[in-house]
């Protein structure tokens, strides 16, 4: 069992719980059948005859994965599902063999100790707007042809571009026209399409209701489950054009690559109106940056026979009587009512707050975690998301080293802050992990002051193992990835914060990674495996990721170390003289193969090797306890 106390997890004795674990796992973002890996086109498009049962992975496999995952001490996990695997095959026909299968993944997670929650996964909307999450016919509901996303600008999408697709270039999709319009219609249908209905229904009450009763079958099969813990709101959420002061603006210009758009651009070139767009390349020098190209010279129309464009439908724009576009609103989606409004107060909260509402209807107990979204496509009120009332709430945001990730390369002294949604570098190898505790502390701070006071887990974080166009796989040397993950490690551990890493990906190959726009952020791939049939045969960077931790603390946490090089692990709390259980350390063979000393003045320890736990007994007349471990 696990409840929440505060800013702690606490298990059924009110022990403090420190939950360490990962996202399970990167390939479920896409078909199994058939493979839907995205670098793959044939069939792509025949988006209602797929079939996700089998990722993460075959259900004979698991038993192999979770003992892997149990025995890396990674024991609370963040399972991946999609609003497109529940409910491909059209608006309420729901995949009963896939709900079936994710019961029995469930169930076998169980068997081997490991607590989870559900994340109904998206990026960028779906994968026919170049990520994953939404079925295909959600486009088609509000007129949309996505055979027509790569002519008319409105996507870019790995399966239509080709090898190679350009690093980290997926996010520009956030601005884009099919994802920024359909994010938009989701949380704001009602004030900014007012016009646009979907079978009757207002199209936002048609797409959150959809999405929302997709979500409660999978709660329907688990809420019996011990081990299901709760659910994630929806990975990180965009606001779409929301909060866009003009419509001569880019959508989210911090991740724009390629051919960038204006909104009314945007509008114009799905309407099949050509556009003259700038090619923006990331890290270039700003002569190339004022390239352009001509996009849509055909003069594509985004829409389906009998659909006229949205945002001509709701008075945003205008054709004269030249037929020439002409805008009117230029302002439309930043005012209501002579009101400006705020995505997370005015739009993401009520979402949040009424799938809390419809996902407790049947599964009560149900921990809710809410994650923002992420800075770098925030707009300028983004900071004010958490619901009015905090019960069960944990706080659930995302931290990347964005210039290891972004770059795909490590350069220990240099680190980037993008608080605020600008770039503040740092410079220095010290200066750069201390941003990383700050950066994390943020979010600490956020969950006491903004949700008052519930835990924090980092729901994603992690490293490319892909970086250095992957040298590693070819010299068999992982030390630079080994650094990367343990400055993440170090900030997370400083801040005694609960995550998830991104990812483990089952099928993860050297070739194609995750499977899905090129990422190869697992820490487990088939192709590191050696034949020597150790458990951790087949793990990256585990010097770095199986590291020891406290799993559960019979009082107050305070302080956390682990020093990769000596291997010195160290930990203080407070104890609570009314729990009258002990504290428990996972400490993995990994790091201390041949042994492990415990330095404890104030309480008496026992070694559990077969469970690479050690389980500490504080007196009870001390009030502060210190542990170190150290290899023998």
């Amino acid at each position: 069992m696990i409840k929440t106390e505060g800013r702690w997890f606490k298990d059924e004795h009110d022990r403090t719980l420190l939950l360490r674990g990962v996202n399970l796992g990167g390939s479920s973002k896409v078909p199994r059948r058939p493979n839907g890996g995205t670098w793959l086109r044939e069939g792509f498009f025949d988006h209602r005859n797929v079939s996700f049962v089998g990722r993460p992975f075959p259900l004979d496999e698991a038993d192999e994965h979770f003992a892997r995952l149990k025995k890396w001490g990674l024991t609370f996990l963040r399972l991946l599902v999609t609003w497109e695997a529940i409910e491909h095959a059209g608006p309420g026909i729901y995949d009963e063999e896939y709900l079936d299968y994710v019961c029995a993944v469930v169930e076998k997670a169980a068997e081997h100790d490991i607590q989870l929650f559900i994340d109904p996964h998206q990026d960028v909307w779906s994968r026919f707007s170049g990520g994953d999450g939404a079925p295909g016919w959600t486009f088609e509901a509000v007129g949309m042809d996505i055979t027509k996303f790569k002519a008319t600008g409105a996507a870019l999408t790995h399966q239509e571009h080709g090898d190679p697709l350009p690093r980290m270039i997926w996010p520009s999709n956030t601005g884009r026209f099919a994802c920024a319009t359909m994010f938009t219609l989701f949380f704001g249908g009602n004030d900014f399409a007012p016009d646009t209905r979907v079978e009757g229904v207002p199209v936002q009450e048609y797409l959150q209701g959809h999405y929302i009763n997709a979500v409660r079958q999978v709660a329907l099969r688990l809420r019996d489950l011990p081990n299901v813990v709760g659910y994630d709101t929806l990975n990180e959420p965009l606001q779409g054009y929301i909060g866009c002061p003009d419509l001569n603006a880019i959508v989210a210009e911090m991740v724009a690559q390629g051919e960038t758009s204006t909104i009314f651009q945007g509008m114009l070139l799905a309407a099949g109106f050509p556009q003259e767009m700038t090619i923006k390349l990331p890290f270039a020098m700003p002569s190339l940056r004022s390239k352009t190209a001509l996009v849509n010279p055909q003069g594509a129309s985004l829409w389906l026979d009998g659909y006229e464009p949205i945002w001509r439908q709701n008075g945003v724009w205008e054709k004269n009587s030249a037929g020439r576009p002409r805008l009117l609103r230029p302002h439309h989606f930043c005012e209501v009512g002579g009101r400006v409004v705020e995505f997370d107060r005015d739009y993401f909260v009520p979402f949040v707050e009424r799938y809390i509402r419809e996902i407790r209807s049947v599964h009560p107990d149900a921990l809710i975690f809410v994650g923002p979204q992420p800075t770098e496509f925030a707009g300028p009120d983004h900071g004010h998301y958490a619901p009015s009332e905090n019960r069960g709430i944990v706080h659930a945001p995302h931290w990347y080293d964005g210039i290891t990730l972004g770059i795909q390369r490590y350069v220990p002294w240099l680190g980037v802050d993008t608080h605020g949604g600008g770039k503040k570098f740092v410079f220095g190898r010290n200066r750069r992990r201390e941003s990383f505790v700050r950066q994390i502390k943020r979010f600490v701070d956020g969950s006491q002051e903004m949700f008052g006071g519930v835990p924090t887990l980092i729901g994603e974080t992690g490293i490319a193992f892909n970086m250095h166009s992957k040298e590693a796989y070819r010299t068999g040397d992982f030390s630079r990835h080994v650094e990367a993950m343990d400055d993440t490690m170090q900030a997370l551990e400083a801040n005694l914060v609960d995550f998830t890493i991104w990812n483990y990906t089952a099928d993860n190959t050297n070739e194609r990674g995750d499977l899905w726009n090129d990422e190869d952020l697992s820490i487990f791939s088939r192709d590191q495996m050696t034949g020597s049939g150790s458990i951790h045969d087949g793990g990256r960077a585990l010097e770095a990721v199986v590291r020891p931790y406290a799993s559960k603390v019979p009082g107050e946490p305070l302080r956390m170390s682990f020093d990769v090089k000596t291997r010195l692990f160290e930990f203080e709390f407070r104890l609570d003289p009314s729990i009258d259980a002990p504290a428990e350390f996972f400490v993995p063979d990994v790091q201390y193969p041949h042994g492990y000393e415990v330095i404890a003045a104030h309480g008496e320890c026992e070694s559990k090797p077969e469970a690479q736990v050690l389980v500490y007994w504080p007196q009870r007349d001390q009030s502060l306890h210190a542990i170190k471990i150290r290899p023998r």
